[in-house]
């Protein structure tokens, strides 16, 4: 409603257009955009800010820093505390070694043994040796064995406890790794990226303020394709459908004007009164449509606020 106040306003300065054009428009209005809010979503000064308006600015640019340096200390705080954590791990497998070249030492005194004990039964076959050699020998070898069996035993208890020590150290160190990452996403934050190519149209901050969690720093609206909202009678509603390809007209030089194809791609459901600003008591009363109009700005020679008409 707001936008059909100023076009009927204007309606007067299109008249004379159009009729040295010798065609009259069926609709008035102004382009618009959908505006984007973009708000903070850091807390602390604001170092950098190039969201003027009117500027236009390219999306994925980082448009403001907001000081992080606190956030920083602590994520290097919390990484110093993971270091200290880590430093109590213990040495699993300098300590299980010490086992391994038990069990090394033993698996070759056993193999040692084998060999006397084959050399033995040789002995014995020729007549050049007594069992009780033998049985000297059998003992030794079965006496490594469950020294075997009691070293690998301390190892397997050993792994278990060095297992289990690691384990509540790493339960230590999993929720700073956590508190570092939601850091790291803190941090990034801190650089506020433009969401979408547009104009800035309203800057609400200003280098060197305090930016807090969710204030607007600056509204933005694309300009690639503007939106025409401009106004229908109930008796032009059966000559248009969504979907249409629609005629938009703007003021050129020398009463001329220059075309723009758009898009209907809304239109009221509801009647309203047509606004105060006409002048006769007759036009005020009168039951209007809104529609709108997708018309696209490639060269961005339309802007917003920009009156138009529409051609049926």
């Amino acid at each position: 409603m707001k936008h059909f106040l100023i076009a009927a306003a204007l309606a007067a300065l299109f008249l004379p257009a159009c009729k040295s054009n010798q065609t009259e428009a069926d609709a008035y209005g102004n382009f618009e955009s959908d505006a984007l809010l973009v708000s903070a979503e850091a807390t602390g000064r604001i170092l950098d800010l190039k969201a003027e308006e009117g500027n236009i600015l390219e999306k994925g640019a980082v448009v403001a820093s907001i000081d992080s340096t606190q956030l920083v200390l602590r994520r290097d705080q919390l990484r110093a505390s993971i270091r200290a954590v880590a430093a109590k791990s213990p040495a699993i497998a300098e300590q299980l070694a010490v086992y391994e070249k038990q069990l090394s030492a033993s698996r070759q005194q056993i193999k040692t043994l084998q060999r006397e004990k084959q050399r033995v039964e040789n002995l014995i076959k020729a007549d050049a040796a007594t069992t009780k050699q033998l049985d000297d020998i059998n003992a030794q070898i079965d006496q490594v064995q469950e020294q075997i069996l009691v070293i690998t035993g301390q190892r397997t208890a050993s792994g278990a406890t060095l297992n289990a020590q690691k384990g509540g150290i790493l339960a230590e160190i999993e929720p700073l790794q956590k508190q570092i990452i939601q850091l790291d996403d803190q941090i990034a934050r801190c650089n506020v990226v433009n969401p979408r190519k547009g104009t800035v149209l309203v800057s609400y901050a200003e280098k060197g303020e305090i930016a807090q969690f969710g204030k607007p720093l600056y509204k933005i609206a694309g300009i690639d394709t503007l939106i025409l909202r401009a106004y229908l009678g109930g008796d032009q509603l059966g000559s248009v459908k969504i979907g249409q390809a629609i005629t938009v007209r703007v003021d050129a030089p020398d009463g001329k004007y220059t075309e723009y194809t758009g898009t209907l791609t809304w239109l009221s459901e509801q009647a309203e009164f047509t606004p105060k600003v006409i002048q006769t008591k007759d036009e005020r009363v009168n039951l209007v449509y809104a529609m709108k109009i997708k018309v696209p700005n490639p060269d961005g020679r339309l802007k917003i606020g920009m009156p138009a008409e529409v051609k049926l």
